[in-house]
C-alpha cells in the first residue's frame, strides 16, 4: 500500500517541533514510525505533514540517579532492553522491552511513540501504570506532568492535547517488579499482559501495583488484586494465585478474532500470578 502525499519536516529542536506542530492541525509527530506508518499505508491515517522528531537532542537519553529513572521519549525498545540499570532497578520495563515485537521493531520503535499511541494491546501502558510513572508533555504554553493513571484514557486515547509532544517518562526504582504476557504469535502484541510492582516487608507484600493490558479498551489497574495481595507471603504460590483471581473484575473484556473476552479475562488471572511471583522472587 502507498501512503497519501504528505509534507516532511525534521526539526532540530523541541521548540521548532512545537512551532511546526502548533501551526497546523493536520500534522502528526513521527518518532519510530512503527505505529503511524502502517496506518498511513492502509489510509487509516492521512496526515498532510509529518514532523520527524528523531534529530532532537536529549530525547534519546536514559538518566538514573540511583533512585529515579528519567527516560527520553525517543529511547528505543532495544536501548531499554540492553540497559543494565533498568534490568536491576526496574525490571518490569526491561521485561517488556525485551519482548516487544521483533528486532526491527525493537530497534526503531520508541517508548514515547508507544505510550502516545495508546494501543489497547501495547506492553508499556500497563508497565507505566504499575510503576506509577509520570509522563512529561511539552506544548506551546509550556510543559506539564501527567501521571500514568490519568494519561491512558481509552482505546487509542491519551491525555496528550493537540499541539503537545511527550518528552520524558520518569518513575522511581522498582526492583521488585516484573512483566509477563501471552503474546500474539505473529504480531508480538499482548493478548494479555500484566505488570506487577511490589513493596516487600520482609517476606510479605506490603503494597502492590498491578496493571493489565490487552484485555480492555485501555490498560487498567487491577485494584482488587492489589488489595488481596497486601499481607500475602511473597513465596506462597497458592496465596498469590488466589489473590490474582478475577484480575479483570469490572472491566468489559474485548472479544475479537484472536480471543474471546472470557478467555482474555481468564488469562489475566494466570499472567497476574506469574508477574507477581516473578516480582516477588526479584525482591
Amino acid at each position: 500500500m502507498i501512503t497519501a502525499a504528505f509534507e516532511y519536516y525534521r526539526p532540530a529542536s523541541l521548540d521548532e517541533a512545537l512551532r511546526l506542530l502548533g501551526g497546523r492541525d493536520d500534522a502528526k509527530i513521527l518518532a519510530g514510525g512503527h505505529s503511524l506508518i502502517p496506518m498511513m499505508k492502509l489510509r487509516l491515517a492521512e496526515p498532510a505533514a509529518l514532523i520527524d522528531i528523531a534529530a532532537i537532542p536529549d530525547l534519546g537519553r536514559i538518566d538514573f540517579d540511583g533512585k529515579r529513572f528519567r527516560i527520553g521519549a525517543l529511547v528505543t525498545h532495544a536501548t531499554l532492553a540492553a540497559n543494565r540499570d533498568l534490568e536491576k532497578n526496574a525490571p518490569a520495563l526491561w521485561d517488556a522491552a525485551n519482548h516487544i515485537g521483533d528486532p526491527q521493531v525493537r530497534n526503531r520503535g520508541t517508548i514515547g511513540g508507544s505510550a502516545s499511541h495508546g494501543d489497547p494491546s501495547a506492553d508499556y501502558p500497563s508497565v507505566l501504570l504499575a510503576l506509577g510513572a509520570t509522563l512529561s508533555l511539552a506544548g506551546k504554553s509550556g510543559s506539564r506532568d501527567v501521571g500514568a493513571d490519568a494519561f491512558f484514557r481509552g482505546m487509542f486515547d491519551t491525555a496528550l492535547a493537540p499541539g503537545e509532544i511527550l518528552t520524558t517518562v520518569s518513575f522511581d526504582a522498582a526492583p521488585a517488579s516484573a512483566y509477563a504476557k501471552y503474546q500474539h504469535p505473529a504480531s508480538g502484541y499482548a493478548m494479555v499482559g500484566v505488570a506487577a510492582n511490589l513493596r516487600l516487608n520482609g517476606g510479605t507484600v506490603g503494597e502492590a501495583r498491578i496493571a493489565v493490558t490487552g484485555v480492555g479498551d485501555s490498560a487498567f489497574r487491577a485494584g482488587n488484586v492489589e488489595k488481596a495481595l497486601a499481607g500475602a507471603r511473597a513465596g506462597d504460590a497458592d496465596a498469590i494465585k488466589k489473590a490474582c483471581s478475577n484480575a479483570a473484575s469490572g472491566v468489559d473484556a474485548r472479544s475479537d478474532s484472536q480471543a474471546s473476552g472470557t478467555y482474555r479475562a481468564a488469562m489475566a488471572d494466570v499472567y497476574a500470578a506469574r508477574a507477581v511471583s516473578a516480582a516477588a522472587a526479584r525482591g
